[in-house]
């Protein structure tokens, strides 16, 4: 599982604050974002589902979407996704 280190965070174009939504609303809002973003754009997203590490990971594994960190603090879970040049539909 990748991590973000605390010197380095990856660079964004835009974020998605999930935070309080539970399965499967924050992958399904994640999926309408990067539907609208460019190939290579990177979005971070936050959320606070305990398993939405689980369903984040499966949703790119199926996409072609790469996760590029996932970091946790204060019971936020903090995604930095990059987009896929031709993602997988799902």
């Amino acid at each position: 599982m990748p991590t973000e280190t605390a010197n380095r965070t990856p660079a964004f174009d835009q974020t998605l604050d999930t935070k309080g939504l539970n399965c499967p609303l924050p992958v399904l809002r994640t999926k309408v974002i990067l539907n609208r973003m460019q190939p290579g754009q990177v979005l971070r997203v936050e959320a606070t589902d305990p398993h939405a590490t689980i369903d984040f990971q499966a949703y790119c594994a199926r996409t072609g979407h790469e996760i590029l960190s996932i970091s946790e603090s204060g019971g936020v879970i903090t995604f930095i996704i990059q987009r896929a040049a031709a993602p997988a539909t799902i």
